[in-house]
């Protein structure tokens, strides 16, 4: 019986090893999975680009200091912002509300504001401007604020917004931009290493023919219009007697107001929520070069900005008690401990990227815990007992 016995447990222990070796190569084929449906960008860049002058195109003034407004809320900073603006219509003289500039005829919300940067304003919104800041070929007395200091672990996001037509943007009623102008730009950056991934949207009249030349890879695009449609106005505010903002980019905005830095959504929740019927156009959506799933993909990772922090479930201690009772921390006490907390958090990122990978757990115990847990584990046991009984019966008969 002694001998039944060994036997059986040396199958039942080989049984756990095996579904060990399987649940562990399972995870990490999950692991594998997770860090590549990551991103992989330090950091994170936009360009918004507003092609258009004169009063009547208030709209697309609107649209830019929209998408300006948005990106900041989520993260990026201005000194990572590249805003391109072909008019000021807060100063225009038609303007009833000086120094204001709004997208909504209710007026709630001034996107002109008090802490706007304006990189390229007026006469300086050129083609030529334009490509020499996305491929840095720029002269050297030109401003850190002018120049696209991206790399090769840049995210950037491009947005442009103004008339247009087939395979073209105009610049200011004087000058256009062709598609093959702007993938060729693309393609600089690509050979240059001035991005990892770009997310390329257009808000004007056939602007899904403006990506249809690139060709250069991870880029995802969006356009507000097929060939042959118009891009049209969301509404218009009658005291300003113009159009405040177009459909496309209003409906864009719609979806981006209900997100924070922290958010889940993803491009493709993004891409779902545009409606021809609402737009009034067919907004089009090329991804052939882009590698990642769209429903892996954050909009964060375009709208937002990388943030180097780790959550952690309880908040640092700044007060403590002492044995008379509750007192402050004088600041001292509190620098200190904030530095050894910073040198601490830096090790642990040294230790451990910021991967959606859960960190491994090596003692026995938690090893154990997920065997018990494991579907190939259970499978082993209940194979084991079977084989014991097998066994037993037959040396018993024996």
């Amino acid at each position: 019986m002694a001998n039944i016995y060994a036997c059986g447990f040396i199958i039942s222990w080989l049984w756990l090893v095996l579904a060990a070796c399987v649940n562990g190569q399972t995870t990490k084929e999950e692991q594998v999975e997770g860090f590549f449906s990551q991103s992989g960008h330090t950091n994170n860049w936009a360009v918004l680009v507003c092609t258009s002058r004169f009063w009547f195109n208030y709209r697309h003034i609107a649209n830019t200091l929209s998408m300006y407004r948005t990106v900041k809320r989520l993260g990026i900073p201005d000194s990572n912002i590249i805003l391109m603006l072909a008019d000021d219509v807060s100063c225009n003289p038609r303007n009833k509300y000086p120094a204001t500039v709004y997208n909504n005829a209710a007026r709630v919300l001034d996107l002109y504001g008090e802490n706007v940067e304006v990189d390229y304003r007026g006469y300086e919104v050129t083609v030529e401007n334009f490509i020499r800041m996305l491929t840095g070929r720029v002269s050297p007395d030109t401003p850190r604020s002018k120049r696209l200091l991206s790399d090769d672990r840049s995210n950037i996001f491009i947005y442009m917004t103004g008339h247009g037509g087939d395979e073209f943007l105009k610049f200011q009623d004087a000058e256009e931009i062709s598609a093959y102008d702007l993938a060729y730009s693309f393609e600089q950056m690509w050979e240059k290493r001035r991005y990892h991934e770009m997310f390329f949207m257009i808000d004007t009249c056939q602007a899904n023919t403006m990506y249809s030349k690139i060709y250069s890879p991870n880029i995802l695009a969006t356009g507000s219009s097929m060939l042959g449609e118009s891009s049209y106005s969301h509404h218009t505010d009658h005291d300003l007697g113009v159009a405040v903002i177009d459909g496309f980019t209003y409906y864009n905005l719609d979806f981006l107001e209900n997100i924070d830095m922290t958010s889940n959504k993803t491009l493709k929740d993004l891409f779902d929520s545009y409606d021809p019927a609402k737009i009034a156009s067919h907004p089009g959506i090329r991804s052939d070069l882009f590698k990642r799933p769209l429903d892996k993909v954050k909009v964060t990772d375009f709208f937002g900005n990388v943030q180097n922090i780790e959550l952690t479930r309880q908040r640092y201690p700044l007060m403590e008690a002492d044995q008379d009772g509750q007192e402050e921390m004088n600041m001292s006490t509190i620098l200190e401990q904030y530095d050894q907390a910073t040198r601490q958090h830096d090790r642990t990122q040294q230790q451990f990227r910021a991967f959606n990978v859960q960190r491994p757990d090596e003692s026995f115990f938690a090893w154990l815990q997920s065997m018990a847990y494991s579907p190939s584990s259970i499978v082993g046991v209940i194979a084991s007992i079977a084989i014991i009984s097998f066994v037993c019966k037959g040396m018993l008969a024996a």
